[in-house]
């Protein structure tokens, strides 16, 4: 059996609408791969290894480009994010801080996607002193001397 441009077109449709069923936003790009074959043969006729081999190189080469290029998670912060990673981290203060005052550390590298917050403390700390993260309380970071 010769496969015909529309029945690319039709299995590409297919694989994109089964892409709402599978929640990995996975299947979209062989979809999006056979309706790419179901155009290349409106304009030039195929043989069926030749379709299925596009087909995997189009797929393949969409499935790459979403996750190397287009899917960089560099330009996220992680605001919002799980306090896991934070916990532990150093920093220096930058503005006094009491038990009922909030202060300012700055760190090396920025975390959660800053490079300084405010933070809450259970006893005074003085500027200039290393203090180290023990937990996130809401928008503000609790910390204590190093």
């Amino acid at each position: 059996m010769d496969l015909e441009w529309w029945h690319w077109i039709v299995l590409g449709f297919a694989l994109v609408i089964a892409e709402l069923a599978v929640p990995a936003f996975f299947v979209i790009w062989f979809g999006l791969g056979a309706l790419l074959v179901g155009l290349a043969l409106l304009v030039a006729p195929l043989g069926a290894t030749a379709q299925v081999a596009l087909w995997v190189a189009a797929s393949l080469a969409m499935v790459v480009l979403w996750f190397r290029v287009f899917k960089r998670g560099d330009h996220k912060t992680l605001i919002g994010q799980s306090d896991g990673e934070t916990i532990g981290e150093v920093g220096l203060m930058t503005k006094p801080a009491a038990p009922f005052a909030r202060g300012k550390v700055r760190f090396q590298k920025p975390i959660l996607g800053s490079d300084e917050w405010e933070c809450v403390v259970d006893e005074p700390i003085a500027l200039g002193e290393r203090v180290k993260v023990v937990s996130v309380e809401g928008s503000f970071l609790k910390v204590q001397k190093v």
